[in-house]
């Protein structure tokens, strides 16, 4: 089911993202509606599953672990030939094809350095992987993924 947002639902959406902690009367003046009526847009936006919930994001600085970005290339024909290696991986939590020099975009979340460490020799290891490219996430300023 597709819900269509006008205005008032983008702008309340907007207000939630910056801080979802935000009382309803300061979301309702910042959208310029009635609280009762932001009351009831949150609700349907609940509802409709265009909010599917709230979470807790902490700042890296407060993780236990070491989240990382690969880049990889590799030497098969098509990147669903070497997607199978990632999937071997529990700490995996995305691999994205991606443009330019680089085949594939890695996103690992590892309990530690040294498992990263590991990860990256077990993805090095495979004959059809040309290279690898590692950046370690240090902090994170912005996460609108949901």
């Amino acid at each position: 089911m597709t819900t269509s947002l006008d205005k008032f639902d983008q702008a309340i959406i907007k207000q939630l993202r910056l801080n979802a902690r935000h009382s309803i009367s300061y979301i309702a003046e910042q959208v310029n509606l009635s609280r009762s009526a932001v009351t009831e847009r949150i609700k349907k936006l609940e509802q409709t599953g265009v909010i599917r919930g709230y979470q807790v994001l902490l700042s890296e600085s407060q993780k236990q672990g070491v989240s990382a970005y690969l880049e990889i290339q590799h030497q098969c024909a098509k990147c669903a030939d070497v997607v199978q290696v990632f999937h071997q991986i529990p700490e995996v939590i995305t691999c994205q094809g991606i443009t330019g020099d680089m085949d594939l975009l890695v996103f690992v979340q590892a309990p530690s350095m040294q498992r990263l460490h590991e990860i990256r020799e077990f993805i090095d290891a495979q004959a059809d992987i040309v290279k690898i490219k590692t950046h370690v996430v240090m902090s994170e300023w912005i996460n609108n993924q949901g």
